[in-house]
Formats: structure tokens, sequence, C-alpha cells
């Protein structure tokens, strides 16, 4: 009896936020999840791009495939914020921008494992190469948000 009570009188900010987050599982239920996920992948982006830089800046980019990841953030970002507000920009540039940014990121988990064989005594002394060489899985990152962005251009819009 009084749980009812308490909850006739609780209406206000809190049923508000019940009726949103109601509607995001709701649309998230139904695949309507494209503005949300292109707005993830645009922030994404900027975070992985961000950190991408800072790696290879103290590699001093010995490698120039080391800049793709740099040069193909920015669409991508762009692509994801535009996504948001406009359904043809989530459904030509998005895929685009995110497909080449998986694609780099697979490219760059080649170049990372390369980069650890090709350390003094390769992948038999791995216990030690491996956390000294290029970090593995970190391209994984890239070809994840690549992945956001591509998920973001196959889905429906929210209502």
């Amino acid at each position: 009896m009084t749980v009812r009570r308490r909850r006739a009188v609780d209406h206000g900010a809190a049923t508000d936020a019940d009726h949103a987050v109601d509607r995001l599982v709701r649309n998230v239920e139904h695949g309507r999840f494209e503005r949300s996920l292109s707005g993830l992948t645009a922030a994404s982006a900027l975070v992985t791009g961000a950190e991408v830089y800072l790696e290879h800046y103290k590699a001093s980019f010995g490698n120039k495939w080391m800049w793709s990841p740099v040069l193909l953030t920015p669409p991508l970002v762009a692509a994801g914020i535009a996504g948001v507000f406009s359904r043809r920009w989530a459904k030509t540039a998005l895929p685009v921008a995110a497909g080449l940014y998986a694609a780099d990121g697979l490219l760059g988990e080649y170049f990372h494992i390369r980069g650890v064989a090709r350390k003094p005594g390769g992948w038999r002394l791995a216990s030690y190469n491996v956390p000294m060489g290029p970090p593995i899985s970190a391209p994984g990152l890239m070809a994840m948000v690549g992945g956001m962005g591509l998920l973001a251009a196959i889905l429906r819009r929210e209502v």
C-alpha cells in the first residue's frame, strides 16, 4: 500500500527520466540506434585518434603508415557528427569513412605484429618483446570504432 502511494507522489523529474530510458531501451531493442551510434562513433574516433597521434608521435612516425590513422580520424569524426543530424550522411559518408577506419585498424594489427617480430629475438622472446614492442591490441580499437560506424549505418533512426 505504501509503495503505491510513493509512486503516485514521486511523479515528476524521475518520471521524465524513466520515459527517456524506456524510449532508449525500446529504440535499441527495435534496431533504432543510428543517431546515437553515429555520435558515439564520432566521439570514440576523436579520443582514439588523439591517443594514436600521441603514441605515434612518441615513435617519431618512423613508418609513413603511422600517419594513416591520424589522417582518417577527422573524416570519421565529421561523418559521425553529420550522421547524427542527417540520415543521408549516416547512410553514405559514415560507412565509407568507418570502413576505411576499420580497414586501417586491421592493417595496423599487421604492422604491430610485424613490429614485435622485428625486435631482437622476435617472437622467441615474446615475454620481453610483446610488452616492450608496439601494442598488439591497440589497432583493434580503431577497427572496433570503425565497426561501430558501419553498424550505425545499417541501423534505423530513432523515433
